[in-house]
């Protein structure tokens, strides 16, 4: 759930009583030093506490600066596996012994770079290369897959790629296995454990022309009659996507469906939810059970894709569970 951006309170422009008054009252609560916003109604997004912090960050800075690396990511919209747990940004200077632990300091004001939401970026190339080169691979991989559905062009980025020094060869094996036709985050992962597994990179997407219509299975092995797709438990609750969105349709739709591709296929798809995050190794044992002997045995972990971290930080309970801020004395 996202805030709105006005409701942040930055303690400089405010009277310092007033603000410890509505802290006794649990009114506002800490973004971070110095920074506090109005209480949300209902959980909070992990994610969205992040852009809250890097909210609190740009109107606190005096200094020229741009946001980078996993921060960027997150203005420029991408549903990043992990929400970021410090600000990324890019200034004249560097960090010092006394700067604050929340937030990551690099030297260098960028060329590019672009205004979001009136907050200053790095452009998305410049942000997937950031990325790329310090993220976890399943990160990493997350943003590329986002941003190739939104026109990255891959050479431009390999070029950048090879005036960077570290985590290039990590880099680069994960842009060569990003793909434009896939939703990331939850999709982005099956896809990671399959391909971590050593199994052949799968196609995406998979079209499926049934007497039903027409259908798309998230990942695909035709040759080897082999059909694997993310369910995502929320489509099947009451209003999830909205008012009047009826979960036992889309229940029933979804039979439909995916009794057609099987008709179709000749083959049903393997399904996977969340809660299998837990336990990587059980999904790539459940996929590698259905090919054939020979793809078993030539099978082996890809050494630059270590195992994926947990799942992701689901939604925070009420917004009271949050830590309260201490004003300074």
């Amino acid at each position: 759930m996202n805030h709105d951006d006005r409701d942040l309170l930055i303690a400089r422009h405010h009277d310092r009583a007033v603000l410890r008054r509505a802290a006794a009252a649990r009114e506002i609560e800490r973004v971070r030093r110095g920074a506090y916003r109005r209480p949300a109604a209902g959980p909070v997004d992990p994610r969205a506490a992040a852009r809250d912090h890097l909210v609190a960050v740009h109107r606190q800075l005096d200094a020229e600066h741009v946001f980078s690396h996993e921060s960027a990511a997150l203005v420029w919209g991408v549903p990043l596996w992990e929400a970021p747990t410090a600000t990324h940004v890019l200034q004249r200077s560097g960090g010092s012994s006394r700067s604050a632990r929340d937030i990551v300091r690099r030297r260098g004001l960028p060329e590019r770079r672009v205004e979001r939401d009136g907050l200053p970026v790095t452009d998305l190339a410049r942000t997937v290369v950031d990325c790329l080169t310090t993220m976890h691979p399943l990160g990493a991989l997350v943003v590329a897959d986002w941003a190739m559905g939104r026109g990255l062009d891959r050479e431009e980025v390999a070029g950048m790629l090879a005036e960077r020094r570290r985590g290039v060869r990590s880099a680069r094996v994960v842009l060569g296995l990003a793909e434009e036709h896939v939703d990331p985050p939850w999709e982005t992962w099956l896809r990671y454990v399959a391909l971590r597994a050593g199994l052949p990179r799968p196609r995406t997407q998979f079209r499926v022309d049934s007497h039903a219509g027409r259908f798309f299975v998230d990942l695909a092995w035709p040759e080897h009659r082999v059909l694997a797709e993310f369910d995502g438990r929320i489509k099947y609750r009451d209003g999830a996507f909205g008012p009047g969105y009826d979960a036992e349709r889309a229940l029933f739709d979804e039979k439909v469906r995916e009794d057609a591709i099987t008709e179709c296929l000749g083959v049903r798809p393997l399904r996977f939810v969340a809660r299998d995050a837990r336990d990587p190794g059980g999904v790539a044992r459940r996929l590698l059970a259905r090919f054939p002997p020979d793809v078993r045995r030539a099978a082996r972990p890809h050494p630059l894709l270590p195992p994926p971290p947990g799942p992701p930080r689901a939604e925070g309970g009420s917004s009271g569970s949050r830590r309260q801020f201490e004003l300074p004395s």
